[in-house]
């Protein structure tokens, strides 16, 4: 017989894109949960992962078998909730949000949203976020939408240059550009909630910039606080500039990120879809 354990173990494979991962997300180990696949395997009868080195995924019984798991998941979370005692109305919507999101940004959208509902905030990178999602474990997600997304489900909201950000009293503030090759010399703050980290390694590595780091932080708050104080500068969203900075663009530096809500279909119900959408896009207007 299928349990929640092998629907939660599975989902957590197909998030996470490994059994490593997935075993933390559970918080099993490994070899339980290799072991909880297996027998999930034998039970619907085929194999649901093509296992490699690099990467787990699914196979075409495994994508055919993902939204039935989806949907026993919901299910589950229902039945958990069904006949509590207490205010069964709140949260009327759980948001995830990514970290890295503005604070002013995602003020202005909760409170545009609090008259309407009693909200449950959640924090996440975008993979954590689309996998609550999909779960079932929060209503709608701000986050990165891929060049792709589109339907009744995405709402855009902003679109936003990635920039340099340096102290208002920063020789390179009154720059409005700067070719990489000029950041060489500087002290830079790594902002590690950063979605292009990695990225941003690679582009000023390969122009022969390896900068020194006065700070390494996972709040975006600390460190854009710390170039305002002097401290360094940083790579960021052009939203999260704050008094005391000054956003300067440099030259190949030419990432956008879209930032949206993706929202679970399944709150979408048919006769509050339209309602709720108009909530949330009038909360940024």
């Amino acid at each position: 017989m299928i349990k929640r354990s092998h629907i939660r173990q599975f989902l957590a494979v197909v998030d996470a894109g490994s059994f490593t991962q997935a075993a933390m997300r559970v918080r099993v180990t490994q070899p339980t949960l290799s072991t909880g696949i297996a027998e999930l395997e034998r039970l619907v009868g085929g194999a649901l992962f093509i296992r490699s080195r690099r990467q787990v995924r699914l196979t075409e019984a495994g994508g055919r078998f993902l939204p039935i798991a989806r949907e026993l998941e919901r299910g589950f979370r229902l039945a958990d909730g069904f006949g509590r005692v207490g205010n069964d109305d709140w949260p009327s919507l759980k948001l995830g949000a990514i970290r890295s999101v503005s604070g002013v940004f995602l003020q202005s959208l909760v409170a545009a949203l609090t008259p309407n509902y009693g909200v449950e905030l959640v924090e996440g990178s975008d993979s954590e976020l689309r996998a609550a999602l999909g779960s079932g474990r929060v209503h709608a997600a701000l986050t990165l939408l891929r060049p792709d997304e589109a339907g009744a489900h995405v709402v855009p909201l902003i679109s936003e240059p990635y920039v340099m950000l340096v102290g208002a009293g920063h020789h390179l503030a009154r720059k409005g550009e700067v070719e990489p090759e000029e950041l060489a010399a500087e002290i830079m703050i790594a902002r590690r909630s950063c979605e292009l980290l990695d990225t941003t390694s690679r582009f000023f590595s390969q122009r022969g910039v390896r900068p020194r780091f006065a700070l390494r932080s996972d709040s975006d708050d600390r460190c854009v606080r710390m170039v305002a104080a002097g401290m360094g500068i940083t790579t960021a969203p052009s939203s999260l500039a704050i008094e005391g900075t000054v956003p300067v663009r440099v030259v190949g530096y030419d990432f956008v990120r879209r930032v949206g809500l993706l929202i679970d279909p399944a709150w979408m119900v048919p006769d509050d879809a339209r309602r709720r959408l108009c909530d949330i896009s009038a909360a940024m207007t």
